[in-house]
């Protein structure tokens, strides 16, 4: 045995060892204290586990709560009445049912761009990074892929496929500097950035709106955390406010969040019908035997149709309403902002203790560490929703500032 070679890994572009050598450790200690594989059934808002623990979830995605709103509920049961089938298991670039069609043209109209469905962001962006890295969506020349440090795993995984087509570096969170000095290099720039993060915040859309105009940079947006959430029928952060809508910006954004369904929209301008038939046939397993399901696809047009209510406004206006309350009473580096989700700051010894004792109190807040955010930087993460009462808010405010929160000193005025 000892004459067999043993494989060093280059670790170029992931790292397993680190990633669960140290990360793992927060898992085992989050499942250990109950915060971690939790079971529950939801009625009325409220969880309860097999043991009678009773619990408001303030780590949920669900930022309208459409996810059980009645009328995208019954699109669900509609579809499925409707095609009498439930995923039509082949290809769709061989045979697919029309209902796909029809919630690809909803979508479209609804966020003003051609969309490509999927059945998650994750797998959108696995298949279109490669294709991106090829040149083969964009005007054929290969682009330097800069993921930017802090973008979605879901992207980041992509970086080994997309290093056996081009170039791949990482760059420090929205260093305009770094993607300036690379366009000037290169004769091509994709930059790979979530539009809304995971931990708060925003991309700076205007700002990379510049480098496109003035260098014909690229830029994939996950803009998964702001569609719904954000803007005029929620078509989201980076469709509001970037001016560069051509082939130069493709966004990505799933409807399993605010959107309140399940599957992906890929949203695309400026390409033509022989480039979306690449998308179709070459983006890895965009292109296998999973298509959006029928009750995805029902759900989804019942929810597309609620996008253009008033009621959508009124949900907005309320998930508003409960961002503010809470910045009134706890302090976090996204105060005062519209993003629906706060972190607030623990070290890596307490987060856990403090997370457990939240918990105990009736609400869901989870623990956040490394590797999901950088190491030192740990906290719990909340996010507000729409459902939520003012009565949860001030509750779980007052528990937290208990274990170790901030308190605000004052109340802010909100960044629109």
């Amino acid at each position: 045995m000892s004459d067999r070679v043993a494989i060093t890994p280059p670790h170029r572009y992931r790292n397993n060892d680190k990633a669960i050598g140290v990360g793992n450790a927060f898992w085992d200690m989050s499942e250990q204290n109950g915060l971690a594989g939790i079971v529950a059934e939801l009625r009325d808002g409220v969880l309860t586990t097999p043991d009678g623990h009773e619990f408001v979830n303030f780590t949920c995605c669900s930022y309208l709560d459409l996810d059980s709103h009645p009328k995208v509920i019954e699109g669900a049961v509609a579809a499925l009445r409707r095609y009498g089938v439930l995923d039509h298991c082949i290809p769709r670039s061989r045979v697919q049912i029309p209902a796909l069609l029809e919630l690809e043209s909803s979508l479209g109209e609804l966020f003003g761009a051609d969309v490509v469905s999927a059945i998650s962001a994750g797998v959108a962006s696995a298949g279109l990074l490669p294709l991106l890295a090829s040149g083969h969506l964009g005007n054929g020349t290969r682009p330097l892929m800069v993921f930017d440090k802090n973008c979605h795993v879901s992207m980041a995984g992509a970086k080994p496929t997309c290093a056996d087509e081009t170039e791949v570096v990482v760059c420090e969170h929205h260093d305009l500097g770094f993607l300036e000095d690379m366009c000037k290099r290169y004769q091509r720039v994709c930059y790979v950035i979530d539009g809304a993060d995971s931990l708060g915040g925003y991309a700076p859309v205007l700002e990379l709106a510049e480098l496109q105009e003035r260098y014909g940079m690229q830029v994939y947006y996950d803009d998964s955390h702001s569609v719904s959430a954000y803007g005029e029928r929620g078509i989201g952060y980076v469709r509001t406010h970037c001016p560069v809508l051509d082939e130069r910006t493709i966004t990505v954004a799933t409807l399993n969040k605010a959107f309140g369904t399940s599957g992906a929209a890929i949203l695309l301008d400026g390409y033509d019908k022989k480039t979306l038939r690449v998308i179709e046939r070459f983006a890895g397993a965009l292109c296998y035997s999973q298509p959006v399901n029928t009750a995805a696809v029902g759900a989804s047009l019942a929810s597309a149709q609620i996008h253009r209510t008033d009621e959508l406004t009124a949900l907005q206006h309320r998930m508003h309403a409960n961002i503010e309350l809470f910045d009134r009473f706890v302090a976090t580096a996204q105060s005062g902002t519209t993003y629906p989700i706060r972190v607030v700051p623990m070290s890596d010894e307490t987060v856990i203790a403090a997370g457990r004792q939240v918990f105990e109190a009736g609400f869901y807040v989870s623990p956040v560490f490394f590797p999901i955010v950088a190491r030192g930087t740990a906290g719990l993460r909340v996010m507000l929703r729409a459902g939520q009462t003012e009565e949860q808010v001030r509750a779980l405010c007052a528990v937290l500032v208990e274990v170790g929160a901030q308190p605000a000193a004052a109340p802010l005025e909100v960044v629109r």
